[in-house]
C-alpha cells in the first residue's frame, strides 16, 4: 500500500464490508485496525472451506440440482442485496464463496470485495476486470453494470450443474473469444439428464445482451431457484423501482400502449413481477399506498428520492386515480421490455399486434386519432398523444410505429438522478 491507489482500494473494500453488514449470505464484518505497519480487517471465521473446493470433492464433480438451486439462491440474494446498494461485486466465482461451517447444509458466504465497487445510476464501469471464466461480454466490451454479476452466476450454475465450464480456451485471449462469440453446450451429458427448468435457468441468465438478461431479483422469482423457496426472500428488483421511475417520463400515449401490452400477458409470465408487487405489498391489501411505494424506492439507495417524486410516479402508474396501485397498473409500469423482445421474437410480435389491437377499433391496420380517443375516453386535441408515435406524419400510427414505441421503453433511457451523484461514504 505504497501508492495512493492502493490505499484508496482498501479503504473503499472497508466501505462495502460496512454497507453489507448484517446479510446473512455475506460474510461479516466486525471492524478494520491500522498500526504503522499493516491494515487489519476482521471479518467472521468461515470453516466450511471454499465453494470450489466442495464441487470438486463432488462425484463427477457436480452438484444434484436441489443442491445447486439451494446454493444459486443464495449468490443470488447476495448480487441483489448489493445492486440494491448501488454495489457491483465484479468477481463473482467460486472461489469467492464461502460455507460458513462444514456440514452439509451450511449457509454460504459471498467473501473478496476488493474489485467490488460503487456504480452511479445510468453509468457504466469501463475498465475489464474478474476473472476470465466468469467474466461477462460487456465487461470485455467495456461496458458493464451490475447485470455483468449475474453472467458470472450463471457460469458458476453451469459449473455446478455439469462439472465443466460454459467457454473454455487454453489462454485467456481465447477465452475471451469464447464469451463473446459462442453459446454454451447443452447437448454433451449430462445435459440430457439435467431437468429443462435448469437449463431454461442456466440459459436466461447466459444472454449475451445484459438488458435482455434476467436480474438477480427476477432469477430468484424463476422456478426452479424457487423450488422450496419462500416468496418472501425475494427482495425488490432494481429494474423493477427503475422502470417505475421511468414509466413518469413517457407520453401519455406510451403510457396506455403499455398498459395494453400488459394486458395480453398470462400468470405464469407475471410470476416475477407478482412476486415483487407483493414484495412491495407490506400490508398484503392487494394495492400499494404511497407509504409502501415510498418505502420500497428507498431501499435503492443511490437514488434517494424524496416524498414529491414518490407521489408523482404513484400519480402516472394510478390509471383509475384511486390514490393506489394495484397489480394491473403495477405490471404496466414495470414490464421489462428488452427482455420480450428479445428473448422470444415471435411471440413478442402476437403480444405487440394483440396489444395493437385493442386500439386499432375497425382492423385496417392503424390508429386514427378517434380510435385513440374511443380507447382512451380522453376528451380535448388527441394530436398531441399521437405525435411522438407518427414517425411518418401521416395522422395515425402503424404496427410497426406501435412497435417503435414500445421498444423505447427500456432501461437504457434511465437519466441520472435529480441532484448530485451518491457518495458512496454516505452510504
Amino acid at each position: 500500500m505504497t501508492r495512493p491507489v492502493a490505499v484508496e482500494d482498501v479503504k473503499r473494500e472497508v466501505k462495502i464490508l460496512k454497507a453489507l453488514k448484517g446479510h446473512e449470505n455475506i460474510v461479516h464484518f466486525y471492524n478494520a485496525f491500522e498500526d504503522d505497519s499493516y491494515v487489519y480487517i476482521v471479518m467472521e471465521l468461515c470453516e466450511g472451506g471454499e465453494l470450489l473446493d466442495r464441487i470438486l470433492a463432488k462425484k463427477n464433480s457436480r452438484y444434484s440440482e436441489k443442491d445447486a438451486a439451494v446454493v444459486v439462491r443464495q449468490m443470488l440474494k447476495v448480487a441483489a442485496e448489493c445492486h440494491l446498494r448501488g454495489l457491483v461485486h465484479r468477481d463473482m466465482k467460486p472461489e469467492n464463496f464461502l460455507f460458513k461451517s462444514n456440514k452439509e447444509d451450511s449457509p454460504l458466504k459471498a467473501t473478496d470485495f476488493g474489485l467490488s465497487d460503487f456504480i452511479k445510476p445510468g453509468k457504466k464501469f469501463h475498465d475489464i476486470v474478474g476473472s476470465a471464466y466468469y467474466v461477462a461480454p460487456e465487461v470485455l466490451k467495456r461496458r458493464s453494470g451490475p447485470e455483468s454479476d449475474v453472467w458470472s452466476i450463471g457460469v458458476i450454475t453451469y459449473i455446478l450443474l455439469c462439472g465443466r465450464r460454459p467457454f473454455w480456451d487454453k489462454t485467456e485471449d481465447g477465452i475471451f473469444k469464447e464469451v463473446l462469440r459462442n453459446k454454451p453446450d447443452f447437448r454433451k451429458r449430462p445435459w440430457s439428464s439435467i431437468s429443462l427448468g435448469a437449463k431454461d435457468f442456466v440459459k436466461r441468465l447466459l444472454v449475451k445482451n445484459p438488458r435482455a438478461r434476467l436480474t438477480a431479483a427476477q432469477a430468484l422469482s424463476h422456478p426452479w431457484v424457487r423450488e422450496g423457496g419462500e416468496a418472501s426472500e425475494i427482495p425488490v428488483d432494481i429494474s423493477v423501482l427503475s422502470n417505475m421511475r421511468q414509466f413518469v417520463k413517457y407520453s401519455r400515449f406510451k403510457q396506455f400502449a403499455l398498459r395494453a401490452l400488459a394486458s395480453t400477458l398470462n400468470e405464469e409470465e407475471l410470476a416475477d413481477l407478482k412476486d415483487q408487487f407483493d414484495a412491495i405489498d407490506i400490508d398484503k391489501s392487494g394495492s400499494i399506498s404511497i407509504e409502501e411505494m415510498r418505502h420500497a424506492l428507498a431501499k435503492d439507495l443511490p437514488w434517494r428520492l424524496k416524498g414529491p417524486r414518490v407521489l408523482e410516479i404513484i400519480q402516472a402508474i394510478d390509471s383509475n386515480t384511486d390514490g393506489l396501485v394495484d397489480f394491473k397498473e403495477f405490471v404496466a409500469a414495470t414490464l421489462h421490455i428488452h427482455q420480450m423482445a428479445e428473448l422470444d421474437s415471435e411471440r413478442w410480435g402476437v403480444r405487440c399486434q394483440a396489444a395493437f389491437s385493442k386500439f386499432d377499433l375497425d382492423g385496417d391496420g392503424y390508429i386514427t386519432p378517434e380510435e385513440l380517443r374511443m380507447h382512451t375516453g380522453l376528451k380535448g386535441s388527441i394530436e398531441p398523444l399521437l405525435e411522438e408515435a407518427d414517425i411518418d406524419k401521416d395522422g395515425r400510427i402503424s404496427l410497426s410505429e406501435f412497435r417503435k414505441l414500445l421498444r423505447t421503453a427500456s432501461m437504457s433511457n434511465v437519466p441520472s438522478p435529480r441532484g448530485p451523484p451518491p457518495n458512496p461514504q454516505a452510504l
